[in-house]
């Protein structure tokens, strides 16, 4: 079973799945590439350089709420459109409702959005972006795209037209973990029995 260095344990594994060496090589650089990916998104760096360059004294997570308070349908996908209201911000950004309200009563303080009554329900209250919001969206989507753009210039057309729609759909392979977890059952359970055995070894001496 893998181990610490086990490169080799793992590559039987993927042999004994089914998966061919060129896919698992694939699979691995891609990996790495996604964890320093995510460590760098987390940062926000081109986020947190385009609020400085730009002068907007906001922070990132009050640049989120604006941006799902608009909901580009790009972004949000089926959690866009129609009217929003706090506890639309809350599920299209995957924070709890108390924050939600707290970031969005800061936004309205400080003139970035307001609060009206719902056309479809005088009764419940809605959040809209204000001209200041708004600007402030296009300004920063702006900024990031004038650096990305600038740097896929470099990129003829053909890596282009390929990247995209390959980018697109592999976006969607996480959307897969329950269908590949379910057909991978016995090797996953077989694997939780050896760190569980590695770890109760490591504990008792």
């Amino acid at each position: 079973m893998p181990h610490s260095g086990g490169e080799t344990a793992i590559s039987a594994l993927l042999h004994k799945a089914g998966i061919a060496p060129q896919t698992a090589e694939a699979a691995v650089a891609i990996d790495a590439l996604l964890q320093n990916w995510r460590r760098r998104a987390m940062r926000r760096e081109l986020g947190h350089r385009a609020l400085q360059d730009l002068k907007i004294d906001l922070d990132l997570a009050q640049l989120d709420v604006l941006v799902s308070i608009r909901a580009p349908v790009d972004e949000f996908g089926d959690k866009a459109g129609g009217e929003t209201m706090v506890a639309s911000v809350a599920e299209r950004l995957g924070i709890d409702p108390s924050r939600a309200s707290r970031l969005v009563s800061e936004l309205v303080d400080a003139g970035y959005a307001r609060r009206a009554a719902s056309q479809a329900d005088a009764r419940r209250t809605i959040i809209e972006l204000t001209s200041a919001g708004e600007a402030v969206i296009d300004a920063v989507r702006a900024y990031k795209l004038l650096i990305m753009g600038d740097f896929l210039s470099g990129w003829d057309a053909g890596e282009l037209s390929k990247f995209v729609p390959m980018l697109h759909k592999f976006g969607h392979w996480s959307e897969h973990t329950d269908e590949g977890a379910l057909k991978f059952a016995e090797d996953i359970a077989a694997l939780a029995r050896h760190t569980a055995m590695a770890t109760r070894k490591e504990l008792a001496e």
